[in-house]
């Protein structure tokens, strides 16, 4: 009996999870491949969805997907573990052992040999080696970094709840660097948290005056990858809520006091953030010979094969895909990973076949930008119309459209509908932020 071809995808984020989930019902129903799914997780959470958690209005327990439950029902194997190592020669993947919390072995270390491996294993903020970084600040990279940032602003707030002393200057401060999605998106979903916890019984604390929210960005805009009056519109938005922003501020420096940019400029805060910059993991960086760029990312083709290895994909946040003939790669965006995985689904199904790969083509369909409970700001592109702004309900009408499309990915449109009735219907019963 013939080996059934074994594909093996490393992430379980948006894109890997999506490539599984569709070729596990394509080919692993039909015992057409082996699909397995690695990820050094037990669960997953919708990337951008991330600094709600971390914010408290979302509990990452009710939306996380569990992987076993997930591959059980879709026809793939999922496998816990991290990559260390990649034998290109025999075709063998490396995953190093798993530890419980106590540090004992629970699982050895593996080897698993592939006939196609994709590497979708996302990407990671970038401290640029700026000194302080890594010590004083958070990070929102997964969900344990977000729900640690959300259990260290609460402590901090019932400590200067309960304290006999007045609440010192820059306590309770929060300094977000970098104003990409995330960081403007965490600035407001925080103003509206901090002044729900404080109507929860925390009442010595004023929000007003007590917790200074800053943004700094070192250029001289924020969102800087999105067009200018979306920009604009977002800013209006923070001014609004009272979001101090810092901009043509390059930090230089993090210190247990607060943010030291090259200007001089010294922003004090107890809570410090990093949502600057991205980067691949750095087990990719040069692994196995493989071509990677200057932030480890693999280096595709248009059709999302490697450079120097026609078995090794890449697709989603950790590919550098060519999006144009100027040199410009597709931007690190959840539709480009959606997208991507959709392809490359197609892709590995005509591999079977002895068929050669499709190429992938970005489309932009727009970017949309949730201002937390008070707006959500964008601008929608495509069709006859060009680019068309909008904002309020249509545009948070939209933004939650992209969650739901990414949840009937993986779940199937019947049950993405029955989840969304059921948090709907969880909102009379549960408090507005998580306090514990």
């Amino acid at each position: 009996m013939t080996k059934a071809h074994h594909i093996i995808i490393v992430g379980g984020g948006a894109a890997g999870l999506e490539l599984a989930t569709k070729l596990g019902n394509k080919l692993g129903k039909k015992k057409l491949a082996e699909i397995t799914l690695i990820d050094s997780s037990r669960t997953h959470i919708w990337k951008p969805l991330l600094h709600e958690v971390a914010a408290g209005t979302l509990d990452s327990s009710e939306d996380q997907l569990e992987y076993l439950a997930q591959a059980q029902w879709n026809n793939f194997r999922y496998r816990l573990g991290r990559v260390i190592g990649l034998d290109r020669e025999s075709k063998e993947l490396l995953l190093e052992p798993t530890l419980n919390d106590e540090g004992e072995e629970i699982i050895p270390e593996r080897r698993f040999s592939y006939d196609t491996l994709v590497f979708a294993v996302g990407s990671l903020s970038n401290d640029f080696g700026i000194p302080g970084v890594k010590d004083h600040c958070l990070f929102l990279d997964s969900t344990e970094q977000a729900e640690r940032f959300q259990k260290n602003l609460l402590n901090r707030m019932l400590k200067a709840h309960s304290q006999s002393k007045p609440i010192e200057q820059g306590q309770l401060h929060v300094a977000i660097v970098g104003a990409g999605a995330t960081g403007v998106e965490l600035a407001a979903q925080l103003h509206h948290v901090t002044r729900l916890v404080s109507a929860y019984g925390l009442d010595s604390i004023d929000p007003a005056e007590d917790i200074k929210l800053h943004v700094i960005e070192a250029g001289p805009h924020i969102l800087p990858a999105l067009p200018q009056r979306l920009s604009d519109a977002a800013m209006r938005e923070l001014h609004r809520l009272g979001v101090t922003v810092h901009l043509n501020q390059r930090v230089v420096e993090i210190n247990a006091a607060g943010i030291v940019a090259a200007s001089g400029v010294i922003i004090p805060a107890a809570i410090k953030v990093w949502a600057a910059g991205i980067k691949a993991p750095e087990f990719l960086k040069d692994i196995a010979g493989l071509e990677t760029n200057r932030i480890n990312q693999l280096v595709v083709k248009r059709n999302l094969q490697s450079t120097r290895d026609e078995s090794i994909f890449a697709i989603g946040d950790c590919a550098a895909c060519p999006m144009d003939d100027q040199g410009n790669n597709v931007p690190p965006r959840a539709q480009a990973a959606h997208q991507q995985a959709m392809t490359l689904s197609r892709t590995l199904v005509r591999r079977l076949k002895g068929e050669p790969p499709l190429d992938y083509t970005y489309r932009d369909f727009g970017s949309l930008v949730a201002m937390g409970h008070y707006t959500t700001v964008g601008n929608l592109m495509g069709g006859l119309a060009g680019s068309m702004m909008v904002s309020g309900y249509i545009a948070r009408f939209v933004y939650l459209t992209l969650y739901k499309m990414h949840q009937a990915a993986l779940y199937g449109w019947p049950r993405a509908i029955l989840i969304s009735l059921l948090h709907f219907l969880r909102k009379g019963i549960d408090p507005q932020v998580k306090l514990h």
